[in-house]
């Protein structure tokens, strides 16, 4: 009996030990090496931290459901998905974000979004941003992109050609940061 009790304790405590191991950590920050999203289960694919002047920014990670380094595919891909940034800067103001984002729209190579959609997208944004936050940009066929800040479900935008676009900010021919494109792309 106290054997079998033993054996149960040992490959309960190295079940949560392996876990833990799992977790991906990236410029400081952790990121959990699976997701699920429609009972399906996405994997960490790459991550990398968007900085400017010299300032850290955000450290963002790609989940996808098969690792792959092929941006437009990734971009074009109609099957779940995510993006998830971790704010490192109090830099990183909500307005600073909806900012950056609609200029993203404008340079982005792929999809299609419309000023409406666009507008409607920025308005999920509404709560002030911190160092610390945690917005993961969730892609679901037939759904659309949903927005979950700090574990609120902020709402969703529509569209296959709206996420290609969104994706396009990180993931186009003129990408936001081209090494972060390539480090979430596992290509560093």
């Amino acid at each position: 009996m106290f054997t079998k009790l033993s054996s149960s304790l040992v490959l309960m405590l190295m079940l949560s030990v392996s876990s833990f191991a799992q977790d991906i950590k990236s410029h400081g920050v952790t990121f959990p090496a699976k997701m699920k999203i429609n009972e399906k289960v996405v994997k960490y694919n790459g991550s990398g931290l968007r900085e400017k002047y010299f300032i850290d920014l955000y450290v963002a990670a790609l989940y996808l459901q098969a690792q792959s380094s092929d941006a437009k595919k990734i971009t074009n891909a109609d099957e779940e998905m995510c993006i998830r940034l971790k704010i490192v800067s109090n830099k990183v103001t909500r307005d600073k974000f909806v900012e950056t984002v609609t200029e993203g729209f404008k340079t982005s190579t792929a999809g299609k979004a419309s000023d409406s959609e666009i507008e409607s997208f920025m308005k999920i944004f509404s709560k002030p941003f911190k160092s610390g936050d945690d917005i993961i940009l969730i892609y679901k066929p037939g759904t659309g992109v949903q927005v979950i800040m700090n574990g609120d479900n902020l709402g969703t935008q529509k569209g296959l050609e709206f996420k290609k676009a969104l994706w396009g900010i990180w993931f186009g021919d003129k990408p936001v940061d081209s090494g972060l494109k390539n480090a979430m792309l596992g290509k560093v």
